[in-house]
């Protein structure tokens, strides 16, 4: 399989390609960025470790580079600031967004390529890339909450001192401020996490709280998030090469889910081969579900003001 990562001599980029050469499910890695001695320069650093990793082709390269892509994930985008909102960022990121699609499509996609879109706001931009690459919407999905509900299964478990893996929980809806926590369907090795001593309300509501600041909190302190964003993707991806069908919650194009239609967002989805398999609609609590539905009117209303500059 070959991965192309535009943005791929950034931070999230580069930490992306690192797991995905540590993952060794990729036979083929280029790394494109609007740097060119950067790109070549992550791609050469990864290729220095290959003998004790895997067999792969790793190498900088241009956008014709993405023509006989399986997945093009796309990175590349301006820095959110501490104090800035996901949604924020849309006024400083669509006019590039675009300028990568529109090179892209020039590229010339083949019909069977996953378009993955990792830069934010992740929901408004994987519905431009919808509308914009021509590919069908199963072939489009978005990072949307994946890292969410990875952080938000390892605080809880580091503050309950359970396995990080034996954790359950999603997060659903906008990668962003209207992101849903599922507590109803949060399991501890299949057992109940709210059964769990200690699992109160108020544990629940910090819990929340923190994983909701979780990202400013990263860039605060290091200047962005890179090595978690890396092994979500590639699990996203791994998912993808493999046709492992995990359930996962990318961003994608809705048609009907929890009542929601023509807008990108995170719901439990099948994803595999052939990108978006299956969404899935799982009973929720009713403020749950009334929640995902607020995250959609909200990504609605920000779409719209995108269409109408």
């Amino acid at each position: 399989m070959k991965v192309a990562i535009i943005g791929g001599g950034g931070r999230v980029g580069s930490c992306a390609a690192y797991c995905l050469q540590l993952g060794k499910i990729v036979r083929e890695l280029v790394l494109l960025d609007a740097n060119q001695a950067t790109a070549e320069g992550e791609a050469l650093d990864l290729l220095h470790g290959s003998a004790y990793v895997a067999d792969q082709v790793i190498r900088a390269g241009q956008y014709p580079d993405c023509a006989d892509a399986d997945i093009v994930v796309i990175t590349a985008g301006l820095r959110r600031k501490p104090d800035e909102s996901r949604l924020d960022l849309i006024n400083r990121n669509v006019t590039l967004f675009r300028e990568i699609l529109k090179s892209l499509k020039g590229a010339g996609l083949k019909k069977e390529a996953i378009a993955f879109v990792v830069s934010n706001p992740v929901d408004i931009l994987t519905q431009l890339a919808v509308e914009d690459l021509g590919l069908p919407p199963k072939q489009v999905l978005g990072l949307g909450t994946v890292l969410d509900t990875s952080r938000f299964c390892s605080l809880i478990a580091a503050a309950l001192k359970l396995p990080a893996t034996q954790v359950r929980a999603l997060i659903l809806g906008e990668h962003g401020d209207t992101m849903v926590p599922i507590w109803s369907a949060a399991t501890v090795d299949g057992l109940p996490l709210l059964k769990m001593p200690g699992v109160t309300p108020t544990f629940q509501q910090q819990l929340f709280e923190r994983t909701q600041k979780s990202g400013a909190e990263v860039i605060s302190r290091k200047g962005g998030a890179g090595w978690a964003v890396g092994v979500a993707i590639n699990e996203v991806i791994e998912s993808i090469a493999l046709d492992r069908r995990r359930v996962l919650p990318v961003s994608s194009l809705q048609t009907g889910a929890y009542g929601l239609r023509e807008v990108c967002l995170s719901v439990p989805t099948v994803v595999g081969r052939a990108g978006v398999v299956q969404t899935l609609e799982i009973e929720l609590w009713p403020k749950e579900v009334q929640g995902i539905q607020s995250s959609a009117k909200a990504l609605k209303e920000t779409l719209a003001k995108v269409k109408g500059k």
